[in-house]
């Protein structure tokens, strides 16, 4: 499986609407990967705090259109990162979207855990409460947002409803760019599982971004990383590695505690 990153560089002095159409040109460029992801809120910043409301739009607003036409030219499988979802009946949502090759929605995804500590997205969004899984041919998706890289507990959620690679679009701090590379890896060796983390670069609202984008196999070695700025991260992965992994090192058969996840 060919896999690309889109590390974004989300710039204030650039239109969310440029930047929707730059990005959507990226991801043509990918046509012949199997899967792209593209970042967290890499429409308005994930620390864009007071943009969320005013930029926020439904499911299938502009960026819906936008990258299910992407995916359906370019014929892959588009994880499109995050947008901030208004829902017409509720709060606004950090929700992931994931479109096929024929540019259909395959999956949407609520973050589940919200970053800020009572204040930010903490208190701007709701919380999402279904874990979500999405089958491609060779593999099973795991999908998950930034801070839920935190919480084991919601990686065992994925593995037991099926997960064998998991993409975790972010728009994490450089500030704290050590813990990012260490539960990437963290989440790959405990969960056996390929991790696909995807990143933004530069500064928004303040905040420089760590980039540095990283795949991990299921034995926790680092497959390729990312550098600071905006860039492509392409690797290949053979994903039949998981279960070799799984039988040759059966952990998780020998776990105490666990839970059953809902199946989606």
């Amino acid at each position: 499986m060919r896999a690309s990153l889109l590390q974004i560089d989300v710039n204030e002095d650039e239109s969310v609407e440029s930047r929707r159409v730059r990005v959507a040109s990226l991801v043509r460029d990918q046509a012949g990967a199997d899967l792209v992801v593209l970042p967290e809120l890499w429409t308005t910043g994930a620390f864009a705090y007071e943009e969320f409301g005013s930029e926020a739009e439904p499911l299938e607003g502009p960026t819906y259109e936008a990258m299910a036409k992407a995916a359906s030219d370019a014929g892959v499988w588009l994880h499109a990162g995050s947008i901030p979802e208004r829902d017409p009946e509720g709060p606004l949502y950090n929700t992931s979207l994931v479109f096929s090759p024929s540019g259909d929605l395959a999956a949407a995804y609520r973050k589940i855990h919200r970053f800020g500590f009572d204040k930010g997205e903490a208190v701007l969004m709701g919380a999402g409460e279904e874990l979500v899984t999405v089958r491609l041919p060779g593999t099973t998706l795991g999908v998950a947002t930034c801070y839920d890289l935190r919480f084991p507990e919601l990686f065992r959620g994925l593995v037991d409803a099926g997960a064998e690679t998991l993409v975790i679009p972010a728009g994490w701090p450089e500030r704290r760019r050590a813990h990012w590379t260490l539960l990437a890896q963290a989440r790959a060796v405990e969960n056996q599982a390929f991790v696909l983390a995807c990143g933004t670069a530069g500064t928004h609202a303040g905040v420089p971004q760590a980039g540095h984008s990283i795949v991990v196999d299921p034995w926790g070695e680092v497959l390729a990383q990312a550098g600071a700025g905006e860039q492509v991260l392409t690797v290949e992965f053979d994903p039949g590695k998981v279960a070799v992994t799984r039988d040759q090192f059966p952990a998780l058969k020998d776990r105490m505690l666990g839970l059953t996840a809902p199946r989606r």
